[in-house]
């Protein structure tokens, strides 16, 4: 990345418990809340009216969503004594 793109588009470091889901959500959700700011910076300043940057923010709120959904982040982890309905 250039200065320029470090300015814009600053990132911070990731310091909860890793895993590759946990890394690559925490890049969607910092990517997330960048396009969030662009949006209301724009539609604060005039030039974007604010039913567009509702939709836009709902449009990247769903793909954040996704996005957590696929990597499983907060899905629930079988109990360890689930035996899956198979009889010992």
């Amino acid at each position: 990345m250039t200065e320029r793109d470090d300015f814009l588009y600053p990132r911070g470091r990731y310091y909860g418990k890793f895993s590759p889901e946990y890394l690559t959500f925490n890049a969607n959700l910092q990517e997330f809340a960048q396009k969030v700011n662009f949006i209301c910076g724009l539609e604060t300043s005039g030039k974007l009216p604010p039913e567009d940057a509702y939709h836009q923010i709902k449009s990247l709120w769903k793909q954040l969503k996704s996005s957590k959904k696929s990597l499983g982040i907060g899905a629930e982890p079988p109990k360890p004594d689930q035996n899956f309905g198979l009889e010992e």
